[in-house]
C-alpha cells in the first residue's frame, strides 16, 4: 500500500457548484476507500458530452455540488477491504457502468447491465454506505456516475475499474472508457452490419464518429452521416463516412430522404444524439424486412418514442445499448490490447489537450463544436 493508504487525501478537484456555471478548482478531501472500493490517482481525463449534459442539468435531475468526469485513466493508490482483483500501482480505466461478476446480467452473454453497478445518473453517493467520499470544509460533494474523475484522486467501486496493460498510454486509451467504446460497440456488437451493407449514423460527435468507425471496420459499403452541423462532414470522412445529410437542407423528413438515397432504406442505423426525434428518424429510415436501428443517445426524462406499429410489423428491428454492450472489466482490457496491436485507432478522436487548471476550456471547445475529444492533463 502507498504511504497515503487509509488516510484522507487533500487534492485538487474541479467542482461544479451549480448548473451551467464554470467549474472551480478547489482543494477537496478524499476519504479512504471502504469495502469493495478502490482509490485511484487520475492522470488523464477526456471530456464527454454527458459531463456537459449533466453540468447543464437540462432535462435531468440536478445534483450539486458535484464532481463530474467519467472518461479517464489512472493508477490505483489504495484498495479497501475485500478487494482482491486490484492492487496499488495497477493501471485502470474507471467506467461509468460496472461489472460485479456475480449477477444474472454479468453471467449472461447477452447483457452488460450489471444489476448492482449499472449506470445511475441520479445517485451521488457510494453504494457501500450511501455517503460521499468527497468533501470540502466538512460539506459533502456528490459523486457522478460512480466515477467523478475530475479530481486528482477519486474513489470507485472495484467493479467499475478495468485493469489494463501498464504499457498502454493512458492519455490515449482513456477515451475507450466511454465514448469511443460506446459508439463502436453499438455498431459492431449490436447493429452488426454485414460487409457491403449501408449504415446511417445520426449525430457526428465522438460517439457517432465511433459508430462510423465501427461501420468502417465491419466493411460497410456506404456510411451516411446525419448531422445539423455541415462543418463535421470533412472530419467524418476520416471515419469512413461516404455521404452527409443535413436535415435542414431538405423540405421532407430525413428518413424519407435516406430511403430515397438507398432504394427503400439503410440496412442499419445508429442514433447517437439523444434527440427523441432523431431516434424516430433512425428507426423509420431502415429498410423493411431486415433493417435494424440501434439507439445510443440518452433522452430527456419526459421524452417519448412514437412510431406507427406497422413499422415493426414490416420487420424492422429496434434495439438499444449501453456502453456498446461491452462488459467493462472483461472487454476494456481487450480493447486496449487491440490498440496496442494497432488494430484500433484512437488518436484521430483526440483533437485538443488542456492542463487541469484550464478544464473550462475543454467545455468551451465541446460546446462550440470545435473538439471531438479534449484530453485534460491532471498533473499539468
Amino acid at each position: 500500500m502507498s504511504s497515503t493508504a487509509g488516510q484522507v487525501i487533500k487534492c485538487r478537484a474541479a467542482v461544479a457548484w451549480e448548473a451551467g456555471k464554470p467549474l472551480v478548482i478547489e482543494e477537496v478531501e478524499v476519504a479512504p476507500p471502504q469495502t469493495n472500493e478502490v482509490r485511484i490517482k487520475i492522470l488523464f481525463n477526456a471530456l464527454c458530452h454527458s459531463d456537459v449534459y449533466f453540468w447543464e442539468a437540462k432535462g435531468q435531475t440536478p445534483l450539486f455540488p458535484r464532481i463530474l468526469g467519467h472518461e479517464a485513466g489512472g493508477v490505483v493508490e489504495s484498495v479497501g477491504e475485500g478487494v482482491t482483483e486490484l492492487k496499488p500501482g495497477d493501471h485502470v480505466l474507471p467506467c461509468f457502468t460496472g461489472e460485479c461478476g456475480d449477477c444474472r446480467h454479468c453471467h449472461s452473454e447477452e447483457s452488460n447491465l450489471c444489476e448492482t453497478l449499472r449506470f445511475n445518473t441520479d445517485r451521488g453517493v457510494m453504494l457501500n454506505d450511501g455517503k460521499t467520499r468527497f468533501s470540502k470544509n466538512g460539506q459533502p460533494i456528490y459523486h457522478f456516475l460512480g466515477t467523478s474523475t475530475f479530481s486528482e484522486y477519486t474513489v470507485v467501486h472495484v467493479g467499475c475499474a478495468a485493469k489494463i496493460n501498464p504499457e498502454a498510454p493512458l492519455d490515449k486509451v482513456c477515451v475507450l472508457s466511454c465514448g469511443v467504446s460506446t459508439g463502436m460497440g453499438a455498431t459492431l456488437n449490436v447493429a452488426k452490419p454485414e460487409k457491403g451493407q449501408s449504415v446511417a449514423v445520426f449525430g457526428l460527435g465522438t460517439v457517432g464518429l465511433a459508430a462510423c468507425e465501427g461501420a468502417r471496420m465491419a466493411g460497410a459499403g456506404r456510411i451516411i452521416g446525419v448531422d445539423l452541423n455541415p462543418g463535421r462532414f470533412n472530419e467524418a470522412k476520416k471515419f469512413g463516412v461516404t455521404d452527409f445529410v443535413n436535415p435542414k437542407d431538405h423540405d421532407k423528413p430525413v428518413q424519407e430522404v435516406i430511403a430515397e438515397m438507398t432504394d427503400g432504406g439503410v440496412d442499419r442505423a445508429v442514433e447517437c444524439t439523444g434527440s427523441f426525434k432523431a431516434m424516430i428518424q433512425a428507426f423509420e429510415c431502415v429498410h423493411d424486412g431486415w433493417g435494424v436501428a440501434v439507439l445510443v443517445g440518452v433522452p430527456g426524462n419526459d421524452d417519448a418514442f412514437t412510431t406507427h406499429p406497422m413499422n415493426f410489423l414490416n420487420e424492422r428491428t429496434l434495439k438499444g445499448t449501453a456502453f456498446g454492450n461491452y462488459k467493462p472489466r472483461t472487454d476494456l482490457p481487450t480493447q486496449v490490447e487491440k490498440y496496442m496491436k494497432k488494430e484500433l485507432e484512437v488518436e484521430k478522436f483526440i483533437t485538443h489537450s488542456v492542463p487541469f487548471s484550464e478544464i473550462n476550456k475543454a467545455f468551451d471547445y465541446l460546446l462550440k463544436g470545435q473538439s471531438i475529444r479534449c484530453i485534460i492533463r491532471m498533473e499539468a
